[in-house]
């Protein structure tokens, strides 16, 4: 089991250069832990690229169907005292942003507060320094 950040979410649902390494890691082990807010985080990402006219309508509603049959398989680690509390304490810590330190927190609490030898799936380079440095083996490696 594994927990995945939104960021690592969004090229399972669509096209982009990291799908195919990403989708190896779901295969490998398809139980995905995630931040409650994951879906309106990959959402958000995918209006943003139809804004952007970078997809189509039904490339949008793809991406849409394939999120949600997603988050009927995995399980989200919901808003809290102890990841609010988390997400205070990884602010003061490392350069985060308020919806990353959410997820870093999401992470600390599924874990409960010990992220040795657990997983992060993560693409966003600020989050993966700052998981690397809680102690989580970061993926995809490289």
């Amino acid at each position: 089991m594994k927990f995945w950040d939104a960021s690592a979410l969004i090229p399972l649902c669509l096209q982009e250069r990291e799908s195919p390494a990403l989708r190896k890691l779901l295969q490998a082990d398809q139980s995905i832990v995630t931040w409650w807010a994951s879906p309106i985080e990959c959402l958000s990402a995918f209006a943003r690229l139809r804004r952007e006219e970078v997809l189509d309508v039904e490339e949008d509603r793809q991406t849409q169907a394939v999120l949600r049959a997603l988050v009927t398989a995995w399980t989200e680690v919901e808003p809290s005292e102890a990841v609010r509390d988390q997400a205070a304490r990884v602010l003061r810590l490392h350069p985060l942003r308020a919806a990353d330190s959410l997820q870093l927190a999401a992470a600390i609490v599924w874990c409960q507060g010990n992220p040795a030898h657990r997983e992060f799936v993560c693409l966003d380079q600020r989050l993966r320094e700052a998981g690397r440095r809680e102690g989580f083996n970061i993926l995809p490696r490289g």
